[in-house]
Order: C-alpha cells, then structure tokens, then sequence
C-alpha cells in the first residue's frame, strides 16, 4: 500500500487534468523518470514544473526528487550496469575506471570551449568567488575554493544552506558564484545562485548536461555528462568530471595570473611546512 505507483493509480481519478498527463507518462514510461530533471518531465508531459511539483505533492511526497527516489526503488534499477555482487574488489576497480573515463569522454564532447573560457576568465577577474554544493556536491565545491585558495584568489565553498543565501546576499558587481549541482534541480543551490545574480555577481553552473533548474539563473553553463544518469538516482562517477573542471579552472588561474598565483602557491607551501614532519 506503500508504493508511489499504487498511490498514482488509487488518486488518479482526484488528479487535475495535467496531473493526470504526468501520471500517464509515469505509468508509460516505467524507469524513465531518472534521467530526467523537472524541466525535462515538464516538457514530456506539456505541463508546467508547478504542476510536477504538486502532482508530488498530492500523493504524499515533498516534491519532485522525492518522487525520482521513490520511483527508482520500485523499479529494476541498480547502481550500475556493469558491477555485480560477484566481481572481486579489483574487478570493480577496473569497471569502476571505465565508467569514469567514458564519463571523462561524453564530457569533453558536451563542455562548451566557450563556456569554459568565459567562467575562467570571470574567476581571474572576481574580487570574491564563492562555491555552493550540497550532499555529494559539497566535496567538489570544497575542492575548488581550496585550490582557488592555493592560488591567492578571494575564495569560500558553503556547504550549509542558510550560509549560502548569507554570502550569495553578500556578492555583488566583479563577484562570481559558482553552483555545482549534477542534477541541476537542487533547490536551494538554484536559489543560491538567482540571489547572488540579483546582487550582480556572475553565476557560473557546473551541473549534467541537459535541460534544468539552475540554467535559468546562471550566466555560464559547464555541462558534465555521465551515462549513470540513465539508470540510477546516483551520481558517481560524474564528480571526477565535475573535478576534471575545477582542475582546468585552476591551472587557467595558476597560467594566466602569473606570478601572483605561483607565489600564491609558495606562500601557502611555506605555512604548511610548520605541519609536515
């Protein structure tokens, strides 16, 4: 009695008439709905994200990404295609490599050059550059304002949702914000961005190749693009190309800035000497 599809099927006939459309496509399409993000459902359903939102809504879930997850446990999907319960330990390293490096490859083909030139250019320039991600995008929004750090830049990651509202708040004309978010449908790292865009700092997306949320409030776009997507509501292997671009953001910093950043660099080397044995 727990189940979303049963839910669907027992309140369909209390569902409004582009409710009844996502319910529909949900009952038609059995799998589909992971890789898809709210805009996308939206348009296969010809229904607004509003109306995907109280759909969710009205059969018990908090919204959109509620009802993903609990489709996805209902359906046959896994963590992966390729590693099973019986692969050894090295077996599902080198699976694991392969998923990363076909990752790496589908994202060199969907990454805008210009796009990227344009983010590296407005992060040399920015007076304050800050990082916004949650869950398994915290740790990339970590990594990049740590080596933007590196490299003598004004830089800070925020990882709690009411700090980002606070510092995006803060941002202004010659600041640069930079969401990362995989699915491109975290709410608060969307909000996140559109406050500090509203303050006039220039909002940077990195986030999967597609259509989402966070494209409308940002001003740049770095699309990864990860096949997992398509058959789990995990996003692995997509955080090496999500790192693969801060990297490249980096050593832009590092080459262009010149001499600031490589003394940057031997600075910060020098206090963390009193650290190392």
């Amino acid at each position: 009695m727990d189940k979303v599809s049963l839910k669907i099927k027992m309140l369909y006939n209390t569902l409004g008439t582009a409710e009844k459309k996502i319910a529909d496509w949900i009952e038609q399409n059995p799998g589909k709905i992971i890789s898809l993000s709210i805009v996308e459902l939206a348009e296969q359903c010809k229904c607004s994200e509003a109306t995907i939102v109280r759909f969710s809504r009205k059969i018990g879930l908090e919204g959109y990404q509620d009802l993903k997850i609990s489709l996805a446990s209902e359906s046959k999907t896994t963590v992966s295609t390729t590693i099973t319960a019986q692969d050894s330990a090295a077996e599902m390293f080198d699976k694991v490599c392969n998923e990363i490096y076909c990752s790496l490859e589908l994202t060199k083909k969907a990454l805008d050059p210009a796009a990227l030139s344009a983010a590296a250019a407005a992060i040399c320039s920015a007076g304050k550059i800050a990082v916004f991600g949650l869950g398994n995008s915290a740790s990339v929004a970590l990594d990049a304002s740590h080596k933007f750090i590196r490299a003598g830049l004004n830089s800070t990651a925020c990882s709690d949702n009411h700090m980002q509202m606070i510092v995006a708040s803060h941002l202004g004309e010659g600041d640069v914000a930079i969401g990362v978010s995989h699915s491109g449908s975290s709410k608060d790292i969307v909000e996140a961005l559109k406050v500090a865009r509203e303050h006039g700092a220039k909002t940077v997306a990195i986030t999967n190749v597609g259509k989402s949320p966070i494209n409308k409030v940002s001003d740049v776009v770095l699309h990864t693009s990860s096949p997992e997507t398509s058959y789990s509501i995990l996003a692995l292997n997509s955080r090496i190309a999500q790192l693969a671009i801060i990297d490249t953001l980096y050593y832009y910093v590092v080459f262009n800035l010149s001499d600031k950043a490589v003394e940057s660099i031997k600075e910060t080397e020098r206090a963390l000497q009193s650290k190392k044995y």
